[in-house]
């Protein structure tokens, strides 16, 4: 916004140390004088010769009382607003480095707690999650473009081959880039659908997660029953406040995760719902291979896949995953207001909590 120039706050501030200053001054001038002149003193006479010299030797006197008063005030109003401002100004000079790119530089005021020192705290904390957004969104952005980039070299790599040579089984051609498309479209639905959870475009409305489980269960049956897995569903009904679309959205992911990346046969994924005193939970696990806590404390990441998961991808051509299945989770929960867990089983597999409030915060 641009503003025409006005005084500093440092020269408002010095003009109202002076200007209390000289008020306070005045005052105690106006009540000596009012002492001396009107006050009856025992033994003391003001004869009218006597006061019009008293007048005369106080005047002076006066003006230079109030006359250093103002210098005083000045030059020491001007020391002290510039010492007061200090903190505010090492503030503005971060915010002028964070304005300008520079998200690693932090105000680290010493001392005391004081309201400056809050505010400079408040500050600091909000450059480190801002310059911490910033690096995730690099990051999403360069495994975004490496994602959307393989499928489309792939595809110009079939192309090139079926140009050069013309003997090629057109029919094997048009699958595998049938194929390699399909990926492509899921991968960009999915950063589509990520965008939109990460800005909390929807309205809210009642959701019982109970009725979205049993959804996702009936929808990925099929899916289940070719990878030999058993879907388990349980639980109470749960309320909860969001949006239904988003929700089943996490639920099916949750799900579909857990069918995937499962044991080769005989495996088995559990949905089961809860109502907690100020939380509904949701829990979808599943058996499968061990996972070490550090691998399952990155699986929430776009794009992040452990060693066993890509071998599952690979395994499981009809259902590849984009690598943004748990990201999404994670996005829509923390959209809700939510909570989400990931801890490895002791026999092998994942447990995967999402808590949601039963009411969400309004957003003023």
């Amino acid at each position: 916004m641009d503003r025409l120039p006005g005084p500093s706050v440092r020269l408002k501030l010095t003009l109202s140390y002076t200007g209390f200053l000289m008020l306070a001054g005045s005052l105690m001038l106006i009540a000596g004088w009012l002492f001396l002149t009107r006050v009856k003193h025992i033994g003391l006479v003001f004869l009218p010769d006597y006061r019009l010299s008293v007048v005369r030797d106080f005047a002076p006197m006066a003006v230079l009382t109030m006359g250093f008063l103002l210098v005083f005030g000045l030059v020491g109003g001007w020391f002290l607003a510039g010492r007061m401002l200090a903190p505010l100004n090492r503030i503005t000079y971060a915010t002028r480095l964070a304005a300008s790119g520079s998200l690693a530089h932090r105000v680290g005021l010493p001392g005391r707690g004081d309201e400056f020192r809050e505010l400079a705290d408040a500050f600091d904390t909000m450059l480190v999650r801002l310059e911490a957004h910033v690096a995730e969104q690099r990051r999403f952005a360069a495994n975004a473009s490496h994602e959307l980039r393989t499928p489309l070299a792939i595809t110009k790599s079939m192309l090139d081959v079926a140009r050069t040579d013309p003997a090629h089984d057109t029919g094997e051609l048009i699958h595998r880039l049938r194929a390699v498309n399909t990926r492509a479209i899921d991968l960009t639905e999915a950063l589509l659908l990520l965008s939109r959870a990460e800005q909390r475009s929807f309205t809210p409305e009642p959701v019982d997660l109970s009725l979205l489980a049993e959804e996702a269960a009936e929808t990925l049956l099929p899916l289940a029953e070719k990878h030999g897995v058993t879907l388990e569903t349980s639980g109470d009904i749960a309320r909860a406040t969001g949006s239904a679309a988003l929700l089943l959205q996490v639920t099916t992911n949750l799900v579909q995760n857990a069918i995937v990346h499962n044991l080769p046969e005989h495996g088995t994924v559990r949905i089961h719902t809860a109502v907690r005193p100020t939380t509904v939970v949701l829990t979808v696990e599943n058996t499968g291979a061990p996972i070490a806590p550090a691998l399952a404390a990155t699986l929430t990441e776009p794009f992040q896949r452990g060693t066993e998961r890509v071998h599952t991808d690979r395994a499981h051509s009809d259902h590849p995953g984009v690598g943004l299945g748990l990201a999404i989770v994670s996005t829509i929960t923390h959209a809700h207001d939510g909570t989400l867990t990931l801890t490895p089983r002791p026999t092998g597999g994942l447990r995967v909590t999402v808590a949601l409030p039963t009411r969400r915060p309004p957003r003023g």
